[in-house]
This record gives C-alpha cells, sequence and structure tokens, in this order.
C-alpha cells in the first residue's frame, strides 16, 4: 500500500512542515497533498515544496473548480510538474460546495456534474497538445462565443512541453460522481471513506470503466489508483482524542454547508449513522455545538481513523490494507506516526 502525507489546510498562519514531509520523502512516502478553501491556495506550496524535495510527488486534494478556468488549472499543474522535474504532479480536483462557489467566488453552483466533465475533458487536451483545444460542453466552451465576445478566440495549444499524461484524481462521493470519476479519471479520492466501503462503490466504479472502455480507453483496476484520507496519532488516551475528533466532525456534519446541501452530513448518513446526522446537524445550527458533539459516537471517529498505542494502530492497520485502497493519505502531525505507518506499510522496504 502507497502512503502519503496530507497537509490540510493552511489556518490563519501559512506553515508547511517541511521537516515531517522530507522525512515522509526519506522513508518512501508515495506523495504529499495541500488542500484549499478560502484561505491559501492548494497550488502554490507544492512549488516551494518541490524546490526542496527530489522525487516525492505533489497532489492538490483538492483545488476549487471555482477558483480557476480549467486551461488555468492545467498550467498551473503544467508549471508545478516542470519545476519540478517532471513526473511529480498529480491534480486533485473538486466542486467544493455552494456556499463557498456562490459566497467566495462569486459563481452560481450550477450544474457540477457537467461542469466537472468538461473541466477534466479540457484539461487532457491541454496536456496530450495533439491539437488546438477545441471543446463544445454544456458548462464550458472552447474557443467561447457566448453573448459579449468579440469573435475572434481562436484554438490555441499549450506553449508548455511537459507530461502529455499528467494525472488527475477526482474527490467525489456520490454516484454519479464516483462513475464519472472511473471514466475520465486517473484517480480518486474518496470522501469519507472507511473499510468495509469499498463494495458500496464497486459497481460505480466498474460502470465508469465500462463507461472508458466504449469510448476506447483502456481502464480497469490494475490502472486506477485510490487513495483514502486516514487521521493517525498515538496516544495513551484515546478517549481524549476521540473527543477533539468529534468537534471537527460535527462542525463539518453540522454546520459545513446549508442545512439541505452537505455532502458530509451526507456521507455520515451513507456510512450507516442517519440518526446521528441528523441529530448532529439540528443541535449544531441550534447552537448547541458541544452537545453535536458529545451525540456522535466512539465507533464513529473510530473506524475512520488510526489512534492509540503502535500495537493498537498495528491491528487496525490491517483493516486498511485490505480495504481496497492502493493508498492512504494519512495526516498525522507525529513524527513517530509518520514512520510507524511507514514501517507498517513496508514504503521503506520498496525505497
Amino acid at each position: 500500500m502507497k502512503l502519503a502525507l496530507m497537509l490540510g489546510y493552511s489556518g490563519g498562519k501559512l506553515r508547511l512542515p517541511m521537516d515531517q514531509i522530507k522525512l515522509a520523502e526519506e522513508l518512501g512516502y508515495h506523495s504529499v497533498w495541500t488542500a484549499e478553501a478560502y484561505g491559501s491556495d492548494a497550488m502554490t506550496p507544492l512549488a516551494y515544496i518541490a524546490a526542496h524535495t527530489d522525487r516525492i510527488k505533489l497532489g492538490t486534494g483538492i483545488i476549487q473548480l471555482a477558483g480557476r478556468a480549467p486551461a488555468m488549472a492545467a498550467m498551473q499543474a503544467q508549471t508545478i510538474d516542470a519545476l519540478a522535474g517532471g513526473n511529480r504532479m498529480i491534480v486533485g480536483l473538486g466542486v467544493s460546495g455552494p456556499q463557498i462557489v456562490e459566497g467566495w467566488y462569486g459563481q452560481p453552483w450550477g450544474k457540477p456534474y457537467w461542469r466537472l466533465r468538461d473541466y477534466i475533458q479540457i484539461m487532457k487536451k491541454i496536456f496530450a497538445r495533439e491539437a488546438p483545444v477545441v471543446h463544445d460542453g454544456r458548462e464550458y466552451q472552447l474557443p467561447f462565443v457566448g453573448e459579449g465576445t468579440t469573435g475572434l478566440g481562436k484554438p490555441l495549444t499549450s506553449i508548455l512541453h511537459t507530461n502529455t499524461d499528467l494525472p488527475i484524481w477526482l474527490g467525489s462521493g456520490s454516484e454519479a460522481t464516483v462513475k464519472l470519476t472511473a471514466e475520465l479519471c486517473d484517480g480518486w479520492l474518496p470522501m469519507h471513506f472507511v473499510p468495509g466501503r469499498m463494495n458500496h462503490f464497486r459497481p460505480w466504479i466498474e460502470e465508469g470503466f465500462e463507461r472508458a472502455k466504449r469510448r476506447g480507453v483502456d481502464k480497469d483496476w490494475r490502472n486506477f489508483e485510490i487513495i483514502g484520507q486516514c487521521p493517525v496519532q498515538i496516544t495513551d488516551d484515546v478517549t481524549a482524542v476521540f473527543r477533539k475528533a468529534k468537534d471537527n466532525i460535527a462542525l463539518y456534519t453540522g454546520g459545513m454547508g446549508h442545512k439541505d446541501i452537505n455532502f458530509h452530513n451526507q456521507h455520515m448518513v451513507q456510512r450507516g449513522y442517519p440518526d446521528v446526522a441528523e441529530r448532529v446537524q439540528e443541535l449544531y445550527l441550534a447552537g448547541h455545538k458541544e452537545e453535536a458533539a458529545e451525540s456522535i459516537p466512539d465507533e464513529y471517529v473510530d473506524e475512520a481513523g488510526l489512534y492509540g498505542s503502535p500495537d493498537r494502530i498495528k491491528q487496525r492497520f490491517l483493516q486498511w490494507s485490505d480495504s481496497g485502497l492502493t493508498g492512504l493519505n494519512i495526516n498525522a502531525g507525529q513524527e513517530e506516526a509518520i514512520r510507524l505507518m511507514a514501517d507498517l506499510a513496508g514504503t521503506t522496504d520498496r525505497q
């Protein structure tokens, strides 16, 4: 199993844990991943990381579609990949949510599925450099010929010659977008994945593969990456860790997004906790944040992460290694945890 290091959001101050990133590279980690919400962006830090590392792959988990046009996303990815020496960049895409899309970027939520489909296809055309880019999609057209245009737009080919197969992965969780991921993308960043859930997603992924094959693209499980997120913390007090994790889960499940459009809440339902999801959201939106967190059962936290002593983590890691994932993107602030996971996954043996 591949290992990845998740850096997450920057917070109020942008700090990159370069010592941990360099350690992860030394230990044979596959990749390091950045994120963006409405603070620091996910692309720029990767250029800095590239300058201070040699081979670890550089992923965005995720860049938001509304934040940049597909051509700019392709240009940024190509630029970072070129600066990094080539074959290191992975573009992780996602739609974010309507509160950020409309409230931060000033764009309509619209039809996310079709925006994703057009976005991915345009980026792949840009990377391939087989011809000047022309695209007539439902959400994006190149050249654009809509209202207010001059009619002078012309198809263009990227000036930069880089990796023509620069990988695109998608952060997705609904049936339609998971199928789209398997059809068009090179990898999948599943939302809220836990061991035992792959059978739920398997038919959607295989349908995506079949769609790709009908278009003449060879797609199957052998050439499709799936890296799930997993927090890891070595501790003697699992209860305290659960308590802190529940505060964050309550924020996302109860208050992140509109009451009727909250993907994190929907995933709690899909994981088999519909009553908990309803209760957490009800309490959180009513201002009872502590009660919302307390209503989340310990097992919900425990099944989605690796917590406890090294021996406990070792035993529970077996479930993840046999879960159908090709890799695990760990969120670990402890050097000891980064080393432990390398030992468990055998990454140092593969260098």
